[in-house]
């Protein structure tokens, strides 16, 4: 038998072949379907494009576009049966937690729930992508005591959300902003939450099982967590005046910084390169700019001491915050987004599926003598 070679964390490991997302580490270049994420964010490409491109492999026309996004907006509305489902939660649970439920409840009153064809999924997958930005705008809502808001009928993806979320629609800065963190968060290849869904896709499982895998990965501080752990660090520093010394005392004691270093890219990962400049104009604009230079700070230090880049979760911290969304949804927000990605994923998993099954390296003792209990 072959020598098996082992990779800790699957590091570097090629577990699966797709066309969907490339990412050159040391370009610091993230692709979806051969566009390159700045020209989708500086050519003003919108979110519904992204998800269509992620899906079908090519960006619409204006007609294909236009149908795409009536079917998107006719599957916004959640089944009444998984608002009785939320109103059932603890409303001071884990929004993630309770996402993940919501998903998984979503599951059994799909009207394609037993049928497994892939026109199916792809009706399934479309129900997901629209609600799921309704069942987390539900949930924060529930959460505050707040009477849920019926999704709108007009509003593109990212302005729909903040609607449901406050009851009010954004000005075309916010939604802009906001449609930009939605493409830049799209999707990442093979990270922990997508190859999850594609682990649990692969057995033939449905697709609402394989997103509920999705969303309890993501729920991981060291996955989709990190940008609230990073948002919490800006709190507890506070002013400018104490960001330098207190994250040299965090560092010199070991503390774990959030935000930084990645396990693919070896330079900037080119969606903070974005969200950066995006933290800098939203602190301008609110006229307080102290939670972007206290990022910026931090920043350099770390860049000195550890040699180490922002990725995605940094600078999506302070930009989050600015815009007005509580810490506690930033994951839910991820996820928001990242249904695009995980949707596709695991589309993409069904057409051309092997089960995904890989080998661990077995450390413990490989032959004992049994001794009956009397004996022992």
């Amino acid at each position: 038998m072959a020598e098996t070679q082992f990779s800790e964390g699957l590091e570097d490991v090629v577990a699966s072949t797709s066309e969907i997302c490339f990412i050159d580490g040391e370009e610091g270049r993230l692709v979806y379907r051969g566009y390159d994420i700045h020209d989708l964010v500086n050519g003003g490409c919108t979110f519904e494009e992204v998800i269509y491109l992620l899906w079908n492999g090519e960006l619409p026309t204006q007609a294909q576009l236009d149908e795409f996004v009536s079917r998107l907006r006719a599957e916004r509305a959640l089944n009444p049966k998984v608002i009785d489902a939320l109103k059932q939660l603890p409303a001071t649970g884990n929004a993630m937690e309770m996402l993940r439920t919501l998903v998984s409840v979503a599951g059994l009153y799909d009207p394609d729930e037993a049928n497994s064809s892939y026109e199916a999924r792809v009706r399934k997958a479309t129900r997901l992508i629209s609600q799921l930005p309704t069942m987390v705008a539900a949930i924060e809502r529930f959460k505050n005591g707040q009477e849920l808001i019926a999704p709108h009928a007009t509003l593109n993806f990212a302005g729909n959300f903040i609607y449901m979320l406050t009851g009010n629609e954004p000005d075309n800065y916010i939604n802009r902003s906001f449609e930009i963190a939605l493409i830049l968060h799209a999707d990442h290849e093979l990270n922990a939450s997508t190859f999850s869904a594609r682990v649990t896709a692969a057995t033939l499982s449905d697709m609402y099982s394989a997103i509920t895998s999705a969303v309890g990965t993501l729920k991981g501080p060291l996955h989709g967590g990190a940008n609230e752990q990073v948002m919490l660090m800006i709190k507890e520093i506070g002013t400018l005046d104490n960001a330098e010394t207190w994250i040299r005392k965090a560092l010199e004691d070991k503390r774990k910084i959030m935000g930084f270093g990645h396990r693919v890219y070896r330079t900037e990962d080119p969606r903070a390169t974005h969200l950066r400049r995006m933290s800098k104009e939203m602190g301008e604009r609110n006229g307080d700019s102290t939670y972007y230079e206290i990022s910026k700070v931090v920043e350099g230090v770390v860049k000195e001491l550890k040699n180490l880049n922002p990725n995605v979760d940094f600078y999506s911290a302070s930009t989050y915050y600015m815009m007005g969304f509580p810490i506690h949804l930033f994951t839910p927000i991820f996820a928001v987004s990242r249904i695009s990605g995980w949707t596709a994923h695991v589309l993409e998993q069904y057409r051309n599926n092997r089960l995904i099954r890989p080998r661990a390296d077995y450390l413990g003792i490989k032959r004992r003598d049994y001794v009956p209990i009397q004996n022992r």
